[in-house]
This record gives structure tokens, C-alpha cells and sequence, in this order.
């Protein structure tokens, strides 16, 4: 095996570019972060008489450490590390690991000094990842800001923009870059882009098993192989998980498969990679703090649960035209499905005039009627239910989208004025149809808040219409071009420029009506300027301009009017337009290493500001509780500052991070919620200044690895996170959802070389805490555990999980 080099998990480590920075991942898991390529110098001038001499000799040739610029799986359209004129987030495989998780948001928390992950959905493996107050979400009618691609492949949904991170096969992640102020990665890359690059046999050789339980249930396994023949090279990964949860009927079920088969000669590499999911989770969402307060493992309203399942091939190719000109192409095909199941309060209830029908809704005071609750037949349904049940509906929603897309980009070093210079041009085409469907079954709640089925479902229902069935197919197409260039004013000084137009096109087609039917339109050029500054070999300044937008979704367009209020990700009822959202992003700061006594020690320091213009919000209708609309806001302003020292030696690998993200709303409006200080009419008034809720202002991170002896090594982390508004509290009236802090502790021992023991503590001193907090409507449902009396409380919250001990055996060949 060739030599093996140290490294870090961060690419502030690497910053001092070398040979020591890269190394492709073998079993024992050392891994590079970003991936290094070797540079030709200049061709030098012939002389006169002389012949000129466009290859140098192999030993001038020298590595540099290449951040992504697009998102294509392979380096050779990355830029020199040193020359991105925004900040500098990226972890490897290393880093990964040593989580001991299977979920990407653990390590992507711990790593990148800005982001924060709360559970929405009430399940660890669909978490809400926030980076700089722009989130990417699993949960549908979250706004989303942030793009995620896997090797060049684009995975926000298509239906919502929706990322579900439990489909990414975490064992096979080669790196994961956090990429900012950079619109080559198109659409809803408002605050940035996840760019996750996968293993290959290329770069991962050898064989690991890693065998991991402990508390709740949990049994995990994941084994990975990766062999090189000749010009050939072989990659898989295979994942198993069952956790049962903290919290009542939360389980989950993860089965990940991936693998890749690739070719490479002299300089051209080709891939062909493919992927399996097949997962199933107890999402147990939000519960009242009144129910939490009993029990800490509590639940709301039940059943909750998704089964999500993935199939996608991808076709990846680099050639090298020229020894100036690359050309890197890809083209993929993925299928998703997903199914959830929903248990809620319901809007039917015995009419008043007449308790054997059942009516929706409540009496409408300019009508004086009450709206009636109609079968799927459009007949008004018969009260089939006894005097004083507790009624709920479970509500059912279908999304399967078969997506297919190519990307086509050539990138050129050839000097420019006798000057360095760095020039990508490319394009991509993106197309997605969908097919969502939704049904809701009345049924009786029972005391412990789970409901049962009647086989009664609900049509059309509701004055205006705001429930019923839903059968809608929607179409996607994403086109766009980009280009973008980094040129050497001197050895120094290196200026970005560029940009990228986008144009999405979305069709609405109703299957049961017209309502839903529409096409809309977006289009945008967004651009870039940007430059880096070597003040000395160890410190380089940086600071840059950019724009992005993201297009409404289908499934906020499908519920965008506010006298036509639906059930938020279910229940479509019809189609306005909104306006696209457009962020423009400021950045600068300072990075750099030096070598100290103690291990190198690498640094940065910098700020940022996005501004989004015509942003959108899930609004709660105030007429018609736990129904609600989409609506464009305004403008609202994300701006902040990161700082992040790491050190690195021998036997001590340390970090720690603060980050400080202040998110406001700059214009005023009046916005429906369940907010306890809301008007008569249930509307917050937002004022310009007033915080946007969810984002913890103040980050700190910190942890660190201690070798004890070659065999036997402790670390832990430290995490804590400050108070944040409630979501629906945009007016910031009630009080705060608290800070939190949270420690964990992990070690490892080395029996040989083949077989390691290792385990963990999360959350050690048992902290309860929560990540998420709402409000909820009081009177939607009864408190059993109360007599029946209605909740007094308004507040909803995620509940963090309490003191969980793991252990495992990891053997590597």
C-alpha cells in the first residue's frame, strides 16, 4: 500500500496545501476531506531559437487542495482552495465516522460552525438541518433554502424542494462541502449547497464491518468494500439500522445500498453509480409541553409515520480534452416514493341544527350556516359516531416522482494575459413528474390520542372547500447555464466572476377537477464577484457578492391563497401565483494556519449578510384552525458571523466554533397564527425588526480526540445553542423557547489491526432539552390526561433525546 498521510477532517487543516493534505480513504479510515489534483506550472516562453515548452518535467508539478465550484462529482472543475472568495465548510469520512451515526446531520452539526439541527418531524432520521437560518427539511410546507446534491445529482424533491437525508447512504460518503456565495449550483441555493461526494474504488480500498447498539433499541451495521484492478475499480456500501425510539411509536427502519463501478486512463475517468433506500419512521412530530411535562417520551396525535423508498443510477465522465480543457459530464434517473400517514384533530364534528349529520368547521357568522361534511359520493355524511366521541382524522398522502437530468461542463486552466487563470462554463437540465395524492379517513380518538378508522373518508368539505380528496400530477423542468472564472492578477491576488441563468417551468394538471390546474413560469440570471487575498503564506482575506432565487413549488402553488386555506402538505385546493424568492448574499473574512508547539493550528473569522426579497411563509389560516396557506412576506435579512480555531498533532485533534445568526423580518405584515398574543381574528401583527422564529441566535461548539496510547483513544463534544421564538410568535411576543446544552463522550480502543472496540455517550449529563417549539390550537382536542379538560398551553416542542450509551466493534481488512 503506498504511503499514508495525516490528516485532519476539516479543510482549514488543509488549507496548507501539500501532499500531506490528500489521501484516498483506505479500511483503516484516514481520508482526504477535499481531493487533490496535480498542477502544471506555466508553460515557459521559448526563447528565440528555442523550441517553446508546453509539458514541465514531473517533478514541478505540485497538489492542490480543489473546492467544488459546481456541483459535478469529479475535481477537475473544483478551484484551488485558496481562491474561493467565500467561507470554507467541508468534513470527510473521517469525520463522519467518528460520530458513530448513520444520519449525516450529526456530523454536519459538529463540523460546520453555522449549522443546527432540530427534529420537527419527532424522528432523529429526518431532521431539519439549518445552516445560517436557511433550512433543508424532510418535513413538506417547510420553505427551503438550502440545495443538496449527491455526486452531481440533485435530491431536493421535486414536489417541495423537500430533502430527506435518510436516503443518503452516510457509510459511502467520501466528503460533504457546505459551498456559499456561489449560484453555479442553481436553484434554491439561497443560503448555500450541500455537495456530498460519494466513495469509489478509486479512492476507498480495502473492507470494513462496523457493528454498533445500545439504548432504545438501536442495532446498526453497515459494511463497504472497495477494490482496484488495473484501470477498474469496484465500490459498495451496505446499511441496516432499527432504533425504537425514546418517545411513544417512533420507531425507525433504515436499509441503504450503494455502489459504484468506474474506469480511469490517463487522465479520463468514467463511473456508473447506484443507490437503494427503503426506510420506515415513527415520526412522532411536536407534542404539548402539558403532555411532556408527564412523561418526556409523549405523544400527540397518532399515527405518525412515513416509509420512504429511492432507486436512482447516475452516469458520471471526465475527459481530458486537451491539457488545458476537461470535460465532465453526468446524467442520472431517480424514482422516490413516499408514504405518510398522519393521525390529526378534524374539522367534522355533529352539526349543530342537527347532531345525526355531521357538519365541518364551526357556523359561519356572515353566512349563519355550517359548512357540511361531505362523503366522496358529495353527499353530506350521517353521524355515525357515538354522543361525546373525540373525532380525528387520519389523513394519507401518496408522492411518487420519477426524476431525470444531465449536466455538461468544460473547465480550461489555460493562462489568460500571461496570467493563471480558471474558466467553467456548463449547463444542466433538470426534468421531474409527480403524482400526489391524498385521502382523509374520519375515525374516533381514544385517550392515549390514537386514532382509529371508521373506513368513513372525507370529500369536499368545508366552506370555502378546504379538505378532500386529492389526485394531482405536476411536471418540473429546470435548465440552466452557468459560467464562472477565477483569474490571477498576481501570485496574491485572484478575482471570481460569473454566474448562472435559471429558468423553471412547473404544470399543475388536476386529476379530479380544475382547480389545481396552472403553469408558471421563473427565470433569473444571478451573478457572482468575488476575491482572494494572500496577505502572507499563512493568511488569505476573501470577500464576495452573489445572487440566487429559488422557484415556488408545486406544493406551494397548490396552496397559496389565504380565503382557500388547505392542510399544509395535504390537502390542495388551489392555485394563485407567488413570486420566486431572490437572496443576495455578501461575504468576507480571513483564514489561515500556522505551526505551533503543540500541532498546526488552522483559523477563520468572517462575516456574512442575505437579504431575501418576496420571501415565502407557511401562514395558519386564522378562520380555519390547523388549515393554513402559503404567502410571499416581504423581505427578510439573514446576517451573522462564524469563527472557527481547530488544532491538530499527533495525539490531539481539537476544535471549537462560535457562530452568531441574526434573523429578521424588514417589512411589515399581518400573518395568521396560533399564537396566544394573536388578535380576535388570529393574526400577529410583524413589525420591521422583529426576529424570524426557529433561528437560535448563538451557536458555540467544541470537542476534541485524545490519543492516550497508540491503541486507546477518548474525545468528546460540547454543543450549545441559544433561546429562539417560537414558530408562529413572528410578532416575538411570547417568551422564548430556552437555550440548551448538550455533551457527549465517545472512546476507542484498538485490539490489532484488524478489530477495534469503541463506544459513546450522547447526551451525558441527561439534559432535557428541546430543539423546536410551535404553538398549537387549545381546543383542537381534548387533554386526557387532564380529565378531559381543554389544554391550557399553547406551546408544542420537539423533546431531544435523554442519556442514550452505545457500543460497537468495527473490523477493518
Amino acid at each position: 500500500m503506498g504511503a499514508r498521510f495525516l490528516l485532519i477532517g476539516t479543510v482549514s487543516i488543509c488549507l496548507i496545501c501539500g501532499s500531506e493534505c490528500a489521501q484516498a480513504q483506505s479500511a483503516t479510515g484516514t481520508t482526504e476531506v477535499l481531493p487533490a489534483i496535480e498542477v502544471s506550472p506555466p508553460p515557459t516562453a521559448a526563447k528565440p531559437g528555442q523550441a517553446r515548452n508546453p509539458r514541465p518535467v514531473a517533478q514541478h508539478l505540485r497538489r492542490v487542495l480543489v473546492y467544488p465550484t459546481a456541483p459535478t462529482p469529479t475535481a477537475g472543475s473544483g478551484m484551488d482552495v485558496d481562491k474561493v472568495p467565500a467561507g470554507i465548510n467541508a468534513l470527510g469520512a473521517a469525520q463522519i465516522a467518528r460520530t458513530g451515526s448513520l444520519n449525516i446531520a450529526d456530523a454536519l452539526q459538529q463540523q460546520v460552525p453555522g449549522v443546527v439541527v432540530n427534529e420537527v418531524s419527532g424522528n432523529p432520521f429526518q431532521p431539519n438541518i439549518e445552516f445560517r437560518g436557511f433550512v433543508a427539511s424532510p418535513v413538506a410546507g417547510t420553505p427551503q433554502g438550502l440545495a443538496v446534491y449527491q455526486n452531481g445529482m440533485r435530491v431536493n424533491e421535486a414536489f417541495g424542494d423537500t430533502v430527506n437525508w435518510d436516503l443518503i447512504p452516510t457509510a459511502a460518503i467520501r466528503s460533504v462541502t457546505v459551498v456559499t456565495n456561489n449560484p453555479a449550483f442553481g436553484l434554491n441555493a439561497l443560503g448555500g449547497a450541500v455537495n456530498v461526494l460519494m466513495k469509489d474504488g478509486f479512492n476507498y480500498k480495502g473492507a470494513e464491518i462496523d457493528t454498533m447498539g445500545g439504548s432504545f433499541g438501536r442495532i446498526q451495521s453497515s459494511a463497504q468494500w472497495g477494490k482496484q484492478i488495473d484501470n477498474f475499480a469496484v465500490y459498495g456500501a451496505l446499511e441496516g439500522l432499527h432504533d425504537g425510539g425514546f418517545r411513544n411509536f417512533s420507531p425507525s427502519d433504515v436499509r441503504r445500498f450503494y455502489g459504484d463501478v468506474g474506469y480511469r486512463h490517463e487522465g479520463n475517468e468514467f463511473h456508473v453509480n447506484m443507490g437503494v433506500a427503503d426506510n420506515k419512521f415513527g415520526a412522532s412530530a411536536t407534542v404539548p409541553v402539558e403532555l411532556l411535562q408527564q412523561y418526556w417520551g409523549a405523544t400527540y396525535t397518532t399515527p405518525q409515520t412515513t416509509a420512504n423508498r429511492v432507486g436512482y443510477l447516475n452516469f458520471t465522465g471526465k475527459v481530458e480534452a486537451t491539457p488545458t480543457w476537461t470535460i465532465e459530464a453526468s446524467a442520472h434517473v431517480r424514482a422516490f416514493e413516499q408514504k405518510a400517514v398522519d393521525g390529526n384533530p378534524t374539522g367534522a364534528q355533529p352539526c349543530d341544527a342537527d347532531a345525526t349529520l355531521l357538519c365541518f368547521g364551526d357556523v359561519n357568522p356572515l353566512t349563519g350556516l355550517q359548512p357540511a361534511a361531505n362523503g366522496l359520493n358529495g353527499v353530506q355524511l350521517a353521524n355515525p359516531f357515538p354522543t361525546g366521541a373525540a373525532l380525528g382524522e387520519i389523513d394519507r398522502t401518496q408522492t411518487r416522482s420519477v426524476s431525470t437530468g444531465a449536466t455538461l461542463q468544460a473547465t480550461n486552466t489555460e493562462q489568460l494575459f500571461g496570467h493563471n487563470n480558471h474558466f467553467m462554463v456548463g449547463g444542466s437540465f433538470d426534468s421531474s413528474v409527480t403524482r400526489f395524492s391524498a385521502s382523509a379517513e374520519l375515525g374516533t380518538m381514544a385517550p392515549n390520542l390514537v386514532i382509529s378508522g371508521s373506513g368513513i373518508f372525507l370529500g369536499q368539505s368545508g366552506d370555502p372547500i378546504s379538505i378532500g380528496p386529492v389526485a394531482l400530477r405536476t411536471t418540473n423542468r429546470y435548465s440552466g447555464l452557468y459560467a464562472l472564472d477565477t483569474f490571477d492578477v498576481t501570485d496574491k491576488f485572484s478575482i471570481t466572476g460569473g454566474g448562472r441563468f435559471n429558468l423553471a417551468q412547473i404544470e399543475l394538471e388536476d386529476q379530479i377537477g380544475s382547480a389545481l390546474n396552472g403553469s408558471e413560469t421563473f427565470k433569473r440570471f444571478n451573478p457572482v464577484i468575488g476575491g482572494t487575498y494572500k496577505i502572507t503564506p499563512e493568511l488569505t482575506a476573501y470577500a464576495g457578492y452573489s445572487e440566487a432565487n429559488r422557484a415556488p413549488t408545486p406544493l406551494e402553488l397548490g396552496c397559496a391563497d389565504p380565503a382557500r386555506p388547505c392542510v399544509v402538505a395535504a390537502f390542495l385546493v388551489s392555485d394563485p401565483p407567488l413570486k420566486q424568492v431572490v437572496s443576495r448574499t455578501i461575504e468576507a473574512g480571513l483564514r489561515g494556519t500556522k505551526e505551533l508547539n503543540i500541532g498546526t493550528l488552522s483559523w477563520k473569522f468572517g462575516g456574512f449578510r442575505a437579504t431575501n426579497t418576496d420571501d415565502i411563509l407557511a401562514i395558519p389560516s386564522p378562520q380555519l384552525q390547523g388549515f393554513g396557506y402559503f404567502q410571499n412576506v416581504g423581505a427578510t435579512r439573514r446576517q451573522g458571523i462564524e469563527a472557527e480555531v481547530k488544532v491538530k498533532s499527533a495525539a490531539l485533534q481539537f476544535y471549537a466554533s462560535y457562530a452568531f445568526i441574526d434573523a429578521r423580518f424588514l417589512d411589515a405584515l399581518q400573518v395568521g397564527s396560533n399564537s396566544p398574543f394573536a388578535d380576535e381574528n388570529g393574526n400577529v401583527q410583524i413589525l420591521p425588526g422583529n426576529q424570524v422564529p426557529a433561528i437560535p441566535r448563538h451557536r458555540v461548539k467544541a470537542g476534541f480526540d485524545y490519543a492516550i496510547t497508540d491503541a486507546f483513544k477518548v474525545g468528546a463534544d460540547f454543543a450549545f445553542y441559544g433561546d429562539q421564538y417560537f414558530v408562529g410568535d413572528d410578532s416575538n411576543q411570547a417568551p422564548k423557547l430556552t437555550s440548551y446544552t448538550v455533551t457527549n463522550v465517545h472512546a476507542s480502543y484498538q485490539i490489532n489491526k484488524t478489530f477495534q472496540i469503541y463506544g459513546r455517550i450522547d447526551n451525558l449529563f441527561d439534559n432535557r432539552y428541546s430543539t423546536y417549539g410551535r404553538f398549537f390550537d387549545t381546543g383542537d382536542v381534548p387533554n386526557f390526561t387532564n380529565g378531559g379538560a381543554p389544554f391550557t398551553d399553547a406551546r408544542t416542542v420537539s423533546p431531544a433525546r435523554p442519556r442514550a450509551l452505545y457500543a460497537g466493534l468495527r473490523a477493518t481488512f
